[in-house]
């Protein structure tokens, strides 16, 4: 970024938003078409028809000229979706270039932090009148501020593609008002998500270029997806043993495809407690079956690896916390065996693969069997890889480290493992601490670990979490903001350019005021004020 000191004056009434000629898209686009209107507001909040203008100085049209490679404008950003854009500001004009509309979303997004307001109204430097006489003046005519831009080149794209913000919406209950905010839902009676609700969240996210990814954590922390069999008089996680588990994930999985259209889903697989698997005997014969042992953690792969299967069959990319990966090994194959002899088919599909061989499966498919015709779903509901347990996790999925200690060991081990890797663990920002605790934020590196240059570029980004424990709709917007922006500049910005925290803390007080002046109530982040620290409180 290259910016002057040549200022220019910007008038409400002659600013305009406008597609240049050589843009793909054009007028009808509807993710920029709403964003022009939407970066107008934020641009002008005072701004009505019927207010006074400078009255000493004529002001000058300016127009905001935006082009765009390809068009891109009824889709969804993706992993794979370019944010690069230029932006030039001169006397007049502003040209705005992007491949894409997401990175023109990004460049209208940094225009409207450069225009700024003089301290004392609309009265130009030609006045004939002194300073005093023309704060009077304007208080009487009741002028509005003078808005500027100066003079400015910009060349930005993101260093990380996935910068994420977990919301909690499990432990308390989340309005959609303050979801939809958050992006700037459970029903407010039955606390329930409609489709309509998260269709709503979903399209208000793409005008701003935002996805949204979704994370329904099993076996573990489904409580809230109401109660099941208690063989220990508490209430654990999912069985893993039993044929209706799979079938329900299958149809949950299934509507989850139809409703959010973002190639990942987040799979969960954290903190399963084993003490209700281990009270029920069921399970217990299940894991002496499959050869487990007493060893629960190879359950928990069992299942795991049968719910990355069933996402993969919906051609979506699995996310899942690191401790799937904890539990799992990678197994090497020399030849094939093909296993054909019924009973416990999945045992011996184990044994043969844990010796290193392919297998071929052909025990659950002999259709020369005599059985009723309507039995064709037996066919169809076969697992075939739910037998590797703890053996592999597939390539494609994408781990997450959300455990605060050694997690740079993990960033390696994972990566060296070909495993793309997500960092939350040091941005766990529901914790909260006196003073300036932004600045541990600010101070990770996530490329910091022992590791290649092609394991660093398996780091696809990082994500700050707010969990829900004591967090709700009335304190949410202030914990989260502005101590999330030490996280997004760290995910966006070169990072040998934004290692000083003294020189951000500037930029992220700056961009607080600027928080506040669009009513998101943000916590300070020291002692200082900002013009409009009251307004929409």
């Amino acid at each position: 970024m290259q910016q002057t000191a040549d200022r220019f004056p910007l008038s409400p009434r002659l600013f305009s938003f406008n597609y240049g000629r050589d843009s793909s898209a054009q007028t009808g686009c509807s993710v920029l078409d709403a964003a022009f209107k939407r970066y107008f507001s934020i641009l002008f909040p005072e701004f009505t028809k019927d207010e006074f203008f400078d009255a000493w100085s004529e002001p000058k049209s300016f127009v905001v000229t935006v082009s765009v490679k390809s068009r891109g404008c009824d889709g969804y950003p993706d992993e794979d979706s370019d944010e690069s854009y230029n932006l030039g500001v001169g006397d007049g004009q502003a040209v705005l270039r992007s491949v894409s509309v997401w990175g023109a979303l990004r460049g209208l997004e940094s225009l409207s932090q450069l225009v700024y307001q003089d301290d004392y109204g609309s009265v130009s430097d030609s006045s004939p009148f002194n300073h005093a006489d023309e704060i009077i003046i304007a208080n009487c005519l009741n002028l509005s501020m003078q808005y500027f831009i100066n003079k400015t080149e910009i060349v930005d794209f993101p260093r990380f593609a996935y910068r994420g913000l977990l919301l909690d919406s499990s432990r308390h209950y989340l309005p959609l008002h303050a979801i939809l905010k958050t992006l700037g839902a459970f029903h407010p009676f039955t606390h329930i998500y409609t489709q309509s609700d998260v269709k709503r969240v979903i399209e208000h996210a793409r005008m701003r270029g935002i996805r949204v990814v979704p994370e329904f954590d099993s076996p573990g922390h489904t409580q809230s997806w109401g109660r099941g069999s208690v063989p220990s008089g508490t209430f654990g996680p999912l069985d893993p043993t039993v044929d209706s588990t799979y079938q329900f994930m299958e149809r949950l999985l299934k509507e989850v495809k139809i409703v959010f259209p973002d190639s990942y889903l987040h799979l969960g697989g954290d903190e399963v407690s084993f003490s209700c698997w281990q009270s029920n005997p069921n399970v217990r014969k299940f894991m002496e079956k499959m050869g487990f042992g007493k060893d629960f953690t190879k359950l928990e792969s069992f299942y795991m690896e049968s719910i990355m299967n069933l996402t993969a069959a919906l051609n979506r990319t699995s996310i899942v916390w690191q401790d799937v990966f904890d539990y799992h090994e990678r197994p090497r194959s020399r030849y094939v065996v093909e296993v054909w002899k019924q009973g416990c088919y999945l045992c011996e599909m184990r044994r043969v693969t844990k010796a290193g061989l392919k297998v071929v499966l052909a025990a659950p498919f002999y259709l020369d069997l005599p059985i009723p015709t309507h039995s064709w779903a037996r066919y169809y509901n076969v697992r075939p890889l739910a037998f590797l347990g703890d053996d592999l996790i597939p390539l494609h999925t994408v781990l997450e480290i959300w455990k605060s200690e050694h997690y740079q060991t993990e960033l390696s081990k994972m990566t060296k493992a070909g495993h793309r890797v997500l960092l939350s663990a040091p941005w766990y920002i529901n914790h909260i601490s006196y003073g300036q605790d932004w600045r541990n934020s600010y101070a990770v590196q996530p490329q910091n670990f022992s590791g290649t240059e092609e394991q660093k570029k398996l780091v696809i980004g990082g994500e700050v979490a707010m969990w829900g424990e004591y967090v709700d709709a009335t304190n949410l917007t202030p914990r989260l903001w502005p101590r999330a922006c030490a996280a997004a500049e760290r995910l966006w910005s070169n990072e040998q350019l934004t290692l000083n925290a003294d020189l951000a803390f500037p930029r992220l007080k700056e961009f607080r005021c600027e928080l506040l002046r669009r009513g998101i109530q943000a916590e300070p982040l020291f002692v200082g004020h900002c013009k409009h620290e009251y307004d929409g409180l």
